[in-house]
């Protein structure tokens, strides 16, 4: 009967005072100095690996009030391309031996970090002393201890940190958060997601546990996302469990993880999130109706229905949206959507779900 006996993980470990940036202390001299002139901020790209390539740079052509400026990189054959294809100034290209010097330069105002999950804390941490606001990719760090970090720093240097949660800009999203804000359905009874796509590259960071690989740091925080944006509130205890199919290629992280939510309410959820099987979906079933969500997490074309109808909301550019969004709010004194503390609560759980793996109990999150 004992190892039925759930675990405790205090929730006063993770406490950080403040539920957000305090929006107006967090823009930099150089942005309040032209506040009422400066519509665009100048956006620097730390790595250039997949996602800044293809998603995040021909984004930035899109955007209305922040552009690329800047680029970090180790490489330096990426970074003639780059120069050519994006007319990068000399000046505002940066190694990671030299990325301190970026605080004299006034080209930049936002630093987006986009990195290895193992890298996050670090070059948020250093883009914050520089003096520049910071957007840093999901998930936000491998531990609640370095997202604490990560936002002291911010608040002590008054810039903002936005996670890159692009989902929480995408309309589609908000109009099933708001259904459980308002319980338009009635409350939320059971909830089923699930974000997973086939990785089989050996020897991808993805595959190194130490660095952020595995399918929960992955894939698995956005069945979380999807879970507790769903529900409305955050989860009270966790069960998980860890598969791996593929052990040639998964050695030292989680191939798929499961795990399932307790809510206040009541309400319950099974989430998946893997690298081994093909699934993007969310359903919900509430008191008083339904919605299902097919895809939920993509990067474009997230639609479904629900009891009151079909939700397709349009929507060019996602990672232009969410960018815009939050450099519209730094030049504005406005909350950010989805500020450091978002990624916190995130890290909070996937610790508590990597600690029901290991111990096959239930892990309560007083």
């Amino acid at each position: 009967m004992d190892n039925k006996q759930p675990l405790i993980v205090s929730r006063r470990h993770f406490l950080v005072k403040g539920a957000a940036v305090v929006a107006s202390a967090a823009l930099s001299p150089s942005i309040m100095a032209g506040a009422g002139q400066q519509k665009s901020l100048g956006v620097a790209l730390v790595g250039l690996g997949y996602y800044s390539t293809d998603l995040l740079a021909p984004a930035l052509q899109l955007t209305k009030h922040c552009h690329l400026a800047g680029i970090v990189t180790g490489t330096p054959d990426k970074a003639k391309v780059w120069k050519e294809k994006y007319e990068i100034k000399d000046k505002n290209i940066y190694d990671y031996r030299n990325f301190d010097s970026i605080k004299d330069n006034p080209d930049i105002d936002i630093v987006y970090v986009v990195l290895p999950p193992s890298m996050h804390k670090e070059y948020v941490i250093r883009a914050a002393k520089a003096g520049k606001h910071v957007f840093c990719e999901k998930p936000m760090a491998l531990t609640s201890r370095d997202c604490q970090e990560m936002i002291k720093v911010c608040r002590e240097q008054k810039v903002g940190l936005a996670i890159g949660y692009r989902c929480q800009h995408d309309p589609n999203t908000r109009e099933y958060m708001d259904i459980a804000r308002q319980q338009k359905l009635g409350k939320v009874k059971y909830i089923s997601v699930a974000a997973s796509y086939v990785e089989s590259r050996k020897g991808h960071w993805k595959m190194k546990r130490a660095i952020g690989g595995g399918s929960m740091y992955d894939m698995g925080v956005y069945a979380l996302q999807g879970a507790r944006l769903a529900a409305g509130e955050e989860p009270v205890a966790v069960t998980a469990q860890s598969v791996v199919n593929r052990p040639e290629i998964f050695s030292e992280a989680d191939e798929m993880m499961m795990f399932q939510l307790k809510f206040p309410s009541g309400a319950i959820a099974s989430c998946m999130g893997g690298h081994g099987a093909n699934a993007n979906y969310l359903k919900v079933n509430y008191e008083k109706g339904t919605l299902f969500m097919e895809p939920f997490s993509s990067y474009k074309n997230n639609k479904g229905t629900s009891t009151l109808g079909v939700i397709d909301h349009p929507l060019e550019n996602q990672q232009a949206r969410q960018m815009d969004e939050d450099a519209l709010a730094l030049l504005s004194g406005k909350p950010l959507t989805v500020p450091g503390e978002e990624g916190l609560r995130d890290i909070r759980i996937v610790e508590a779900i990597y600690a029901a793996v290991k111990s096959g109990k239930e892990v309560r999150l007083a």
